[in-house]
C-alpha cells in the first residue's frame, strides 16, 4: 500500500461517512459554507470516503461470498471451532438463507457505496471548482459507482438503481437486464473522460487504486462475457474482445516477470498488470487472506510475530489443477513436508518440525470429516494439518499482533485476466484479433501466461482447458463463482469422505438472496425466485 493513498484514505474517514440502510431518512449534510471542500485535496480526501467503504469488506465478505461457495476455497470446522454457527458451512453447501450475515452485511455494504457516490456527485456538482475538475471528479465518482453496481448485480441479480441523493422514494427492483444497461451506458459515459495509464511513474502512483479507462474496459469486458446470463438475451463475445483489445492497446500495461511480485506486501504502482487494485496496509482494516489461510505452526519459521489462523483452505479437487511440470503457480499453496523459506519464494532443505518435536510438519490435502459435528474435520494435530493453503498474497513479516492485517493491495483487474477472457471469447466464437503484431489465439494467449510462470506450454486449448487455467492463474482473486457460473459448473458437487451433508443444487442459487431485513424496510423490493418470501 502507497503511503499516499493511506492519508487520503485517513483524512477520508475524518471527514466522515456513514451509509444509512433506511433510503426514506432525511438526510442532513455536515458541509457547511465554513467547512465545504474547497482545495484539491480536499476533494481528493473527500473522495476518497469511495475507496475506504470499498476496502472494509472487499478482501473478506465479499470474497468469501465468491469463494467459500465454490470448490476455490472452504473454511471447515475443527470439533466446532471456526463453524461461526454455520456461516461457512451454509456457503459451501449452497444452504444460505435471506437472513444470512453475508447476504445482509454485503448488501448494506454495495449500496451504501453507492448513495454515498450519489452523495458525493451532489457535493461536487455544489463544489467552486472549476468546470473541467468537476467533470473529473463526476467521471471518477460515476466510475466507482458502476463498480459497485456490477459487484450488485452479480451477487444478487434484480436490484434498484438508485442515482440521486437523498431518495425522495423507496426504490423499486429493477430486472438484472435494466442494471446491466444502466452500468453499460454509465461506463460508455465517463470513458473519455477517465485518464489513461502512462509511462509517467508519478502520474501512475496517483491514479493507482482509482478508476481508469483500462478499469471501465474491464468491467465492460466482464459483463459482455456473461451478457447472455445477466441478461437473458443475446451473447456479445465480439464486444469482450473489443474491450480486451481495447486494454492491451496500451502498451503500459505488460505482464510482470515474476507472478509472485503481484500479490506481495510492496506490491503497488509498480506492478506494471494491474488495471485495478484495492490499496491495503495494517492502518486499513479489511485484508485477512493470510490471517485465515496460513498455518500457524509455520509463523516462527516464517518470522511473523503474530499469532495467525489453521481455519481456510482449498479442497483436494482445486488444488489438482495445479499440476502443470514447472509452474511456479503451484508454489502458491502450502502442502506436503514443510521447509525454511528462502526469502526468494522459493524453500530451503531445512524442515520445519512442530513445536518441540523432531517431527516435521506435513499439509496434507485430504478433508476428512469427522463427524457428527457437521463439516468439522476435528482438532487433532493431524487434523489441523488437513488442507492445502494458499500463501498467494504472502504474509506480510511487519503485521504485528494487534492488528493481524496485510500490507498487500488486493488486485481485482489485471491483465492476464484480460488475456484469458479474450481467449474464452474467441473460443466461443469471437473473431481472433491481433495486438503487438501476433495473431491472438487462444493458445498463444494461455502460453503468454505459462511461459511467465515458468509451466509447460499448452499444445491445445479448450473450453475446459480454459477454465483450468483460470483457476491457476486467478485463484483466491474473487471469480471462481462467476466462472462456475458461466461454464454450467456451479452446481457440481465434489463430496468429501464421511460428509452426512449435500449441496442444494438447485440453479436458483446463482443469485443470492435480497436480505429479508431490507424487504422489510422497502416494500418496493422484489425477492429473487426460489427464496421465501
Amino acid at each position: 500500500m502507497k503511503r499516499t493513498h493511506i492519508a487520503l484514505f485517513i483524512l477520508a474517514l475524518a471527514i466522515g461517512f456513514s451509509a444509512c440502510r433506511k433510503l426514506d431518512v432525511p438526510v442532513e449534510s455536515q458541509y457547511v459554507s465554513g467547512n465545504f471542500p474547497v482545495t484539491n485535496n480536499d476533494y481528493a480526501a473527500l473522495l476518497g470516503t469511495m475507496y475506504t467503504n470499498l476496502a472494509s469488506n472487499f478482501a473478506v465478505t465479499y470474497w468469501r461470498m465468491q469463494e467459500l461457495s465454490t470448490d476455490e476455497a472452504i473454511l471447515p470446522a475443527r470439533d466446532g471451532n471456526f463453524d461461526d454457527g454455520g456461516q461457512y458451512r451454509q456457503m459451501h453447501y449452497h444452504t444460505w438463507t435471506y437472513d444470512h450475515p453475508y447476504v445482509t452485511g454485503i448488501w448494506q455494504w454495495g449500496f451504501g457505496g453507492i448513495n454515498n457516490c450519489n452523495r458525493l456527485i451532489n457535493l461536487t456538482i455544489s463544489s467552486k471548482a472549476d468546470t473541467t475538475t468537476k467533470l473529473r471528479n463526476i467521471a471518477e465518482v460515476r466510475a466507482m459507482r458502476a463498480l459497485y453496481y456490477y459487484f450488485m448485480m452479480d451477487l444478487y441479480g434484480n436490484v434498484p438503481v438508485i442515482s440521486t441523493f437523498p431518495v425522495d422514494t423507496l426504490p423499486h427492483t429493477q430486472s438484472r437486464a435494466a442494471v446491466f444497461n444502466y452500468i453499460e451506458n454509465e461506463l460508455k459515459a465517463v470513458l473519455p473522460i477517465l485518464p489513461n495509464k502512462s509511462n509517467n511513474s508519478d502520474t501512475n502512483r496517483l491514479q493507482y487504486g482509482r478508476p481508469t479507462r483500462a478499469m471501465a474496459f474491464s468491467i465492460l469486458a466482464k459483463m459482455y462475457l456473461n451478457a447472455d446470463i445477466y441478461t437473458g438475451g443475446a451473447t456479445r463475445y465480439n464486444d469482450v474482445v473489443a474491450m480486451c483489445d481495447s486494454i492491451q492497446n496500451n502498451k503500459n500495461y505488460t505482464l510482470d516477470a515474476k507472478f509472485r511480485d503481484i500479490f506481495l506486501p510492496n506490491n503497488g504502482p509498480q506492478i506494471n498488470e494491474t488495471i485495478f487494485a484495492i490499496p491495503y496496509d495494517q492502518q486499513i482494516p479489511g485484508n485477512q487472506f493470510t490471517r485465515f489461510g496460513f498455518y500457524y505452526y509455520l509463523v516462527n519459521a516464517y518470522g511473523f510475530n503474530v499469532g495467525l489462523s489453521i481455519a481456510m483452505s482449498t479442497t483436494p479437487e482445486f488444488y489438482n489443477r495445479f499440476n502443470i511440470p514447472g509452474d511456479f503457480r503451484t508454489k502458491t499453496w502450502l502442502v506436503g513436508p514443510q521447509f525454511y523459506p528462502d526469502g526468494n519464494g522459493g524453500f530451503t532443505n531445512q524442515p520445519v518440525y512442530y513445536p518441540g518435536t523432531t517431527t516435521q510438519i506435513v499439509i496434507t490435502p485430504n478433508l476428512i470429516l469427522v463427524p457428527p459435528k457437521p463439516m468439522d474435520v476435528g482438532n487433532t494435530t493431524a487434523s489441523q494439518a488437513e488442507g492445502v493453503r494458499s500463501i498467494k498474497y504472502y504474509p506480510d513479516p511487519t503485521t504485528t499482533q494487534a492488528t493481524r492485517l496485510n500490507g498487500n493491495d488486493v488486485p481485482v483487474f489485471r491483465l492476464s485476466d484480460i488475456y484469458l477472457m479474450k481467449a474464452e471469447a474467441e473460443l466461443r466464437g469471437a473473431t481472433t484479433t491481433t495486438a503487438g503484431g501476433a495473431l491472438q489465439t487462444p493458445q498463444y494467449l494461455v502460453n503468454q501466461l505459462r511461459t511467465r510462470s515458468g509451466a509447460q506450454l499448452c499444445p491445445t486449448v479448450t473450453l475446459d482447458t480454459l477454465l483450468d487455467e483460470r483457476a491457476r492463474e486467478l485463484s483466491w482473486e474473487g471469480w471462481r463463482r462467476n466462472d462456475l457460473i458461466r461454464f454450467g459448473q456451479y452446481e457440481k458437487e465434489y463430496v468429501l469422505p464421511n460428509d452426512n451433508l449435500s449441496m442444494d443444487k438447485s440453479a436458483y442459487r446463482r443469485l443470492f438472496p435480497i436480505p429479508i431485513s431490507e424487504i422489510r424496510l422497502n416494500s418496493n423490493l422484489t425477492q429473487n425466485p426460489g427464496y421465501p418470501k
